[in-house]
C-alpha cells in the first residue's frame, strides 16, 4: 500500500464523494489489495502479481505484454514472425525490436501490450455522453445488469449493489466469468448479494434481460453487444433516467485490447527501481481504480438524472492516478 498511497489523491476523492451520494463508505486498501491478500500474490516486479504479464526491455525502452489468456500464448509464434524472429524467444525479440512496434504488432494479434505512459494525458477518465432524457432517481432499488467480467465492471456492481440497487450478473453460457477461477473468496465478495443469469447470446435473450433495467454494466467492445441487438443509445432512449457504463482499455472507439497490469502501464501507473526502470505497482490495479471510477460516474450521472452513456477507460483512469504524481508512482 505504501508505494501507491502518493497517487491515491484522485481515487480518494471520487471514493468520498460517491460515499457523500450514498452513505456507503469506501475500503480503498480493501478494493484496491484483497484479491492479492486472498491469493498470497507475491508483491510485483517486473513480472506482475498475478504472473501474466511482463515489463520488457526493448531496443528504445520498456513494453508489457500480457499473456493472460491461452490464445495470447497461442499467438506467440505468429508475434515472433511479425517482429522477424520466428523460433526465438519473446524477451530476445523485445530487445531488437522498438517498444511502439512491439506493442503495435501483438495488439495487431489482439495481445495486450503498452508502452509505459503512453496513455498519459490522452483523455479523460470517463466520457460521457447524452442519448436519452434526463429524470433525477435514487439508486436505492434501481435494477442493475452487469454483463462484465473479471474485476473493474463487477465492482462497480458490488457498490451499487451495496447502494441499494438490485444487481443481476448475466454471463454467457459458452464463455463464464474469468473470475470464477480465480480465489473462489474473492469471487464471493465481487457479487455477493447479487442474482445471476446464464444464457445463450441471442438479440432476443439479451433484450429482454436488459427490458426492465435502469443501469447496464459492460465491459466489450461495442460491436460485440451489437451483433445480439443491444445499443446503448437505444437502451437509453427508450426510457428516461437510465444509464450504461461501458468499461474498455482505452475508450469505444479504439479496439485495443486491456487488461489491468497492461493498463496500468499505459497509464503510467509503475514504479522505478533504483536505476529508473519500471516496475509493477500491486495488482492489476487499473481495474479496481476503473471500478471505483465507473461507479463514482453512475453516482454523479444518477444525481443529475442519467440518461448517460459513460465510456470509462482503463488506462485513462490508470493515468489520473500516475499523473498526480508526476512521471512515475
Amino acid at each position: 500500500m505504501a508505494a501507491v498511497d502518493p497517487c491515491l489523491g484522485p481515487l480518494a476523492a471520487v471514493a468520498q464523494d460517491f460515499t457523500g451520494r450514498t452513505g456507503v463508505p469506501v475500503d480503498l486498501a480493501e478494493i484496491l489489495f484483497l484479491r492479492a491478500c486472498l491469493a498470497g500474490l507475491p508483491y510485483p516486479g517486473r513480472t506482475s502479481a498475478g504472473g501474466s504479464c511482463t515489463l520488457l526491455e526493448t531496443a528504445d525502452g520498456w513494453a508489457a505484454v500480457n499473456l493472460a489468456r491461452t490464445d495470447d500464448h497461442a499467438a506467440l509464434p505468429a508475434l515472433l514472425a511479425l517482429l522477424g524472429m520466428p523460433g526465438t524467444d519473446l524477451r530476445t525479440a523485445a530487445r531488437r525490436t522498438g517498444s511502439e512496434q512491439l506493442v503495435q504488432q501483438a495488439q495487431l494479434l489482439s495481445v495486450a501490450a503498452a508502452a509505459p505512459g503512453s496513455a498519459r494525458g490522452v483523455r479523460a477518465p470517463v466520457h460521457a455522453e447524452r442519448h436519452g432524457e434526463r429524470r433525477p432517481t435514487d439508486l436505492a432499488g434501481l435494477r442493475v445488469v452487469d454483463f462484465s467480467a473479471l474485476w473493474a465492471g463487477p465492482l462497480c456492481a458490488r457498490l451499487l449493489g451495496t447502494a441499494g440497487a438490485r444487481v443481476t450478473k448475466v454471463e454467457s453460457a459458452g464463455r463464464p466469468d474469468g473470475a470464477r477461477f480465480g480465489p473462489p473468496e474473492f469471487y464471493r465478495w465481487l457479487h455477493e448479494g447479487h442474482g445471476s443469469t446464464v444464457l445463450d447470446f441471442s438479440p432476443g435473450a439479451l433484450a429482454a434481460a436488459v427490458s426492465d433495467a435502469d443501469i447496464v454494466i459492460e465491459a466489450s467492445r461495442p460491436r460485440a453487444l451489437r451483433r445480439f441487438g443491444l445499443r446503448a443509445e437505444e437502451f437509453l432512449a427508450a426510457r428516461p433516467g437510465r444509464v450504461w457504463v461501458s468499461i474498455t482499455g482505452y475508450g469505444r472507439v479504439d479496439g485495443r485490447v486491456a487488461f489491468g497490469d497492461d493498463a496500468a502501464v499505459a497509464g503510467g501507473l509503475i514504479g522505478l527501481d533504483e536505476r529508473g526502470d519500471p516496475l509493477f505497482l500491486g495488482d492489476a490495479l487499473a481495474d479496481p481504480v476503473t471500478g471505483m471510477y465507473a461507479v463514482g460516474a453512475v453516482a454523479r450521472c444518477l444525481a443529475a438524472g442519467g440518461g448517460e452513456l459513460l465510456c470509462v477507460s482503463m488506462a485513462a483512469c490508470a493515468a489520473a492516478l500516475a499523473e498526480s504524481r508526476g512521471p512515475a508512482c
